[in-house]
């Protein structure tokens, strides 16, 4: 099989499985993994993809936008609950925090410090749901239009956040790059901006599908965010990329016994 050949397979493997695997690629058409990892820099100069650590993803869409409630929150990943736990190990005694709405923010609760005394402030009502009986936090709602995901982001939640400061804002999107957090919709970007403005840190929240992804609007300009929390299939030059503009990553670990 020519290289052209087996590079179009890998594209048609890609589209039906939305994920591939360097190592699996190597043993299925009988070829070095370095061999694939050179096909997927091509593929990924032509456009075709975007690698990843171990493997590659397909590109995606600057206008993609969330799956429904019930895919979005569904049970989630080793990598997003590895990002969740380290991103929580960060809220210090007294902090005031912001937590959104994104799949990422749902794996956080479980991980919050126990006995710590701290408030939260979410446009999430499944965020403060979960919380509203915990003994040591705080929970501020931002009101607004509820949208059927649960979130509000309309202009009054964009009013009504300039009315806090925020110590502590676990941002994200549709995607974080060395130009900063983007999403699909022009709403949420305002609203995650209004965010921004009123928090004195930031730090980006960016699973290894999200990193080195631009989405429709920009939300927050990379110079704003503190530090930046990924997982272990990160691609390294999109960790570069962010490393170069003088913010630091950190690549939270899965447990090993959550990836079997």
């Amino acid at each position: 099989m020519f290289a052209e050949e087996r590079r179009q397979k890998i594209w048609e493997l890609l589209q039906k499985q939305q994920r591939v695997l360097a190592k699996e690629l190597a043993e299925m058409f009988g070829v070095s993994v370095d061999s694939i990892r050179r096909d997927l820099s091509i593929m990924e100069e032509q456009g075709l993809l975007k690698k990843t650590h171990g493997g590659a993803i397909p590109i995606p869409k600057v206008r993609t936008l969330p799956p429904p409630p019930a895919i979005r929150y569904e049970k989630p990943s080793p990598h997003i609950r590895a990002i969740a736990k380290m991103a929580a190990s960060y809220i210090q005694e007294g902090d005031t925090v912001f937590i959104g709405s994104a799949g990422i923010h749902h794996s956080m609760p479980q991980y919050l410090p126990r006995n710590k005394t701290f408030t939260v402030v979410t446009h999430s009502i499944q965020i403060a749901d979960a919380l509203r009986e915990n003994e040591y936090i705080d929970t501020y709602l931002i009101g607004g239009r509820v949208k059927p995901s649960g979130s509000i982001t309309d202009t009054l939640a964009t009013e009504f956040i300039g009315q806090f400061t925020i110590d502590l804002c676990f941002a994200t999107g549709g995607g974080i790059s060395e130009r900063g957090i983007s999403t699909s919709t022009p709403e949420v970007a305002g609203f995650g901006r209004a965010v921004a403005e009123v928090s004195r840190r930031l730090i980006g929240l960016a699973p290894h599908d999200k990193l080195g992804i631009d989405c429709f609007a920009k939300m927050i300009p990379i110079q704003r965010i503190d530090l930046v929390i990924t997982d272990e299939e990160a691609d390294q030059d999109a960790v570069r990329k962010l490393t170069n503009q003088g913010i630091k990553v950190i690549m939270a670990k899965a447990e090993e016994e959550e990836i079997r």
